[in-house]
């Protein structure tokens, strides 16, 4: 992973998007707001012992999940990027292995997954190639991973053995887990144990003495999970140091973490050679914390004042001056909006959050799917009527 993801999203760009109804499990999307009275309180701190949810069967709408399976999962298992020349990575196959979990459709996972084991697991170290290119032969040019596939990938491993009491995915699951914890996992720091982006190119050694960290690495509901896979790994504290590092991670007029930061001892800063911006990636930060229940009502805050769901659709923003400098067009970013203001305030999710939109590109579709799966697991006042 020479490049940054961050600017794989920039070419994402807005289609002309015909709502589909399509709702979301038991509970899921429907039409009318949640009455204040009823609002969702903002999430506790997570207690592992009892606040994981089991994701498997709970996404049972199945014209939501076919929508979005006819546009991004290829017969053989390959989920596309349709904003980046229909290119496949490892945490695209995550994200899609992890809807068909709740989606209970297990020959679709078994398809993901083999297809991924087939063309990304080509690393001796259990970990996967990041990217897959269908236009180019060979199909991967570098073999570096990318930590967050590799995480949701374990992750979905890990759901599918437990809802579908299959232990060969759970051996897989600890192979991956055990492979991060050995190669990517800071087993200390003033802040906790932390997570590199990969493999090779983003150490000390290589950055002048500071590391660089991608907060959006940090899917939080799955620590919990891969603490059982591979107990060898400080995935528990994971969910600590993730939160105090994004409380360090404050940066510029809108107090907003960047896209990618360099971490040198107790310093944080907007990594140098990257776009000092919080952008695709970042918006991933409070997703993650809502799924998981983690983090306190500040902690969400920024992302809420930011995220007003009367000023349009979501931007890019300038950690220098705080203002926005693209806007995110498509629907799908404006669910995780929706999710956070239900978290901080209990707001009902708007009409227009609340359908899918499969014709939108896989990135939005794919955050809007999780962004209303984990309101309907956690905070299911906000979709109802």
């Amino acid at each position: 992973m020479t490049g940054s993801r961050a600017w794989l999203r920039s070419t994402a760009q807005f289609l002309a998007c015909a709502a589909l109804a399509f709702g979301l499990a038991a509970g899921g999307a429907r039409a009318n707001p949640v009455p204040a009275a009823s609002a969702a309180k903002a999430p506790a701190p997570l207690d592992l012992n009892a606040r994981v949810i089991p994701l498997g069967g709970k996404l049972d709408e199945p014209q939501a999940w076919a929508a979005y399976k006819s546009r991004f999962i290829t017969a053989d298992g390959r989920v596309i990027d349709t904003a980046n020349g229909n290119i496949s990575h490892s945490e695209g196959q995550g994200y899609g292995m992890l809807l068909a979990v709740a989606a209970n459709d297990r020959a679709t996972f078994d398809r993901i997954f083999g297809w991924t084991r087939a063309n990304l697991m080509v690393r001796p170290d259990a970990l996967m190639a990041w990217r897959f290119d269908p236009d180019k032969r060979p199909g991967i040019s570098d073999t570096n991973n990318a930590t967050d596939g590799d995480v949701l990938v374990a992750w979905a491993l890990s759901e599918a053995s437990r809802f579908w009491r299959d232990p060969a995915y759970s051996v897989e699951a600890n192979r991956i887990a055990a492979a991060i914890a050995g190669e990517v996992m800071v087993k200390s720091s003033p802040f906790g144990p932390w997570l590199l982006p990969a493999v090779r190119g983003f150490n000390a050694p290589k950055q002048g003495g500071a590391s660089i960290l991608n907060l959006s690495y940090f899917v939080f509901p799955a620590f919990e999970r891969l603490q059982k896979m591979a107990p060898e790994g400080n995935w528990q504290r994971l969910v600590d140091s993730g939160l105090a590092l994004l409380r360090s991670s404050r940066f510029g007029p809108a107090h907003l973490p960047a896209e990618w930061e360099s971490i040198k001892g107790d310093k944080l800063a907007p990594a140098p050679g990257f776009p000092a911006e919080f952008a695709y990636n970042a918006l991933r930060i409070p997703l993650y914390m809502a799924f998981a229940g983690v983090g306190e009502r500040a902690d969400y805050q920024p992302f809420a004042t930011l995220w007003d769901m009367n000023s349009g659709p979501l931007s890019v923003i300038s950690l220098t001056s705080g203002t926005a400098i693209r806007s995110m067009g498509e629907p799908g970013y404006s669910a995780i909006a929706a999710l956070v203001q239900c978290v901080v305030s209990g707001a009902s999710f708007p009409n227009n959050v609340r359908v899918f939109y499969p014709l939108q590109n896989y990135y939005p579709a794919t955050l809007q799917m999780l962004s209303l799966l984990a309101a309907h697991l956690r905070y299911p006042s906000c979709l109802r009527p």
